[in-house]
């Protein structure tokens, strides 16, 4: 038997969010940090030098390496979608070409966590308490409401802004767990030509995952729901399981959905070659990096936690229900991933469609004091974080006030900052739309359920669109090996033909090759008469190993910004050494 649904909603709380204002709204989001910046370190920049590698024909498109090595980030489909675009732009520099897969990969995120609340507001199950005399609101209103809140939802998530701008294979794995969340809440009910739709983007987004260097978690999400897909269809009353748009997906089409997804998974681990115990695997060992990870989740997936929480309570009657059940499991899988790589947050990263649509199914239920608490918190915040911004960036253009363009300097060492009128336009546009908004906010007007997360999301964008405007130049020279790689340039000018290389990432590997034109081979497999050395301070107590320290002497240590931890240190051949 259904449990009464706790939400009370009328017609006038389902009011719509105007699709030119959403669309606008997702371009802010969306366009910032894709273009006018340097590939940041370390798994980005890694990840472009891969792309352009492939691009130029100098790597294998099925067994990429840099300099002979496997990649860290194993995976293969993010990797040919920058190659191909940078092959089909040639008029765009490789930076921004590359870019352009992902910056959709990024949409196709939004809109398939869009359509997932939509899908599962539309069960009975999640559908508000009917009115005596009606009122009530609609169906498919309903459903569109919760879609829009979950959008918003998504885009507040503090965690999102870096990682979803980055030209790496954990955006793709994002993407396609979104259109997977999409694909089990459309199995739920739906005609025989939808569901054989779904079952489609359900097979896409398995192998996508795969591919994309995320095949155990492709396993995990794809069976998990699978099972509960059996599980709700055994729930599923007579009167419902009558109903066409309502029976349960055949037998025939979970077991073939199931083998695709064994296969996916498979097909990861053994032709990508990526390593289930990959290198950040291991659980938290003690109670700091405990701690550590509660941190990171606290901040990670703001505001949408507190929100899905308060879900998980208020429809406790309901865990069963497809609008609770299977985006919990959309978290639990991402989740549980992360804790078992120690907190890797790139992990966590696939759990945001699903937090995001537990998150709008909260806003039916919140009394008007809280939906008040979180406006004003939100107003607070992010107009502290946006004033801060502004402050620091007067202070770099003028040196007023002293102390933060002092804290510049110090921080940034070697930074000229420059004006630039077509970075300041959009940030003043949007800090502009910022103040209109919080004017509308606490003014006059209908209720809407999606109003409660206009201020979190559009906080969580101003403060990325000025972040990549008015800070780009000073976040391009301190979140890039750039700087770095130049003077590295200007130090080994003599031997940049050929410069060994030990102890590097691969991030600083591409970096050198990419920005300062070097010629880079590993020592293990390369003496071959180089007279220049590059070697990371953490690796040279197994230098001698491989080269007689009694050849080379000590040239000059090269620090990326004040960061003592990524100081390079330059080596060079004396002349009382004999040729390898």
């Amino acid at each position: 038997m259904n449990q009464p649904s706790p939400a009370i909603v009328a017609q006038a709380a389902v009011r719509r969010l105007p699709r030119l204002a959403l669309l606008l709204f997702c371009l802010a989001y969306l366009l910032p940090g894709f273009f006018g910046r340097a590939p940041w370190k370390n798994d980005d920049v890694a990840a472009f030098g891969v792309m352009s590698g492939m691009a130029q024909g100098q790597m294998s498109w099925w067994e990429p390496q840099i300099l002979g090595r496997a990649l860290e980030t194993p995976a293969l489909l993010p990797y040919w979608l920058g190659a191909w675009s940078i092959q089909a732009l040639p008029f765009l520099s490789a930076e921004t070409a590359s870019r352009l897969p992902f910056l959709a990969l990024l949409a196709l995120t939004l809109v398939g966590t869009w359509y997932a609340a939509y899908q599962l507001a539309r069960q009975p199950q999640a559908q508000p308490v009917s009115f005596a005399f009606g009122g009530e609101a609609s169906p498919t209103d309903y459903a569109r409401t919760l879609a829009d809140a979950a959008l918003l939802a998504l885009i507040a998530c503090l965690g999102l802004a870096q990682l979803s701008h980055e030209t790496t294979p954990a955006l793709a794995g994002l993407a396609c767990a979104a259109w997977l969340a999409y694909s089990s809440a459309r199995l739920v009910a739906g005609d025989a030509r939808q569901r054989r739709n779904a079952a489609l983007m359900w097979v896409l987004a398995t192998w996508g995952m795969a591919f994309s260097g995320t095949p155990m978690l492709a396993a995990a999400l794809g069976l998990g729901h699978l099972g509960l897909l059996m599980l709700l269809a055994r729930q599923a009353s007579p009167t419902q399981a009558d109903r066409a748009e309502n029976a349960p997906p055949s037998t025939g089409l979970v077991i073939g959905l199931t083998f695709s997804t064994v296969a996916a998974a498979w097909t990861g681990l053994t032709v990508v070659g990526v390593d289930p115990f990959g290198r950040y695997w291991g659980p938290p060992d003690s109670l700091a990096d405990w701690q550590s990870l509660a941190r990171l989740l606290a901040w990670f997936t703001w505001p949408a936690w507190p929100l899905a929480l308060w879900t998980l309570w208020r429809w406790r009657r309901q865990l069963r229900s497809p609008h609770v059940a299977l985006p919990l499991w959309s978290v639990i899988a991402p989740l549980v991933s992360s804790t078992l790589q120690n907190g890797n947050e790139r992990a966590l990263l696939a759990a945001l469609p699903g937090l995001a649509c537990l998150a709008a199914f909260a806003l039916p239920t919140l009394k008007r004091s809280v939906s008040a608490l979180i406006d004003w918190f939100a107003l607070l915040f992010f107009t502290s974080c946006a004033a801060v911004i502004w402050v620091i960036w007067l202070a770099m253009m003028t040196g007023t006030p002293a102390k933060p363009a002092a804290n510049v300097a110090r921080l940034a060492p070697g930074f000229e900052p420059s004006f630039s009128f077509v970075l300041l336009v959009p940030a003043l546009l949007a800090t502009a739309a910022w103040v209109w908004l919080l004017a509308w906010r606490v003014g006059r007007h209908r209720a809407a359920l999606w109003k409660s997360l206009v201020l979190p999301a559009a906080g969580s964008t101003l403060c990325w669109l000025l972040l990549m405007t008015l800070w780009l130049p000073l976040l391009d020279h301190g979140r890039s090996y750039g700087p770095m790689a130049h003077r590295m340039a200007q130090a080994l000018k003599e031997d940049k033909g050929c410069v060994l290389v030990h102890g590097l990432t691969q991030g600083q590997i591409v970096a050198l090759q990419h920005h300062g034109g070097l010629a880079l081979q590993r020592l293990s497999t390369s003496a071959n008469g180089c007279n220049a050395l590059v070697v990371s301070p953490q690796a040279l107590t197994g230098l001698s190993q491989h080269v007689s320290l009694a050849d080379w002497d000590f040239d000059q240590a090269v620090p990326r910004l004040n960061d003592r931890k990524e100081t390079l240190l330059i080596y060079r051949r004396n002349d009382e050494s004999s040729e390898p």
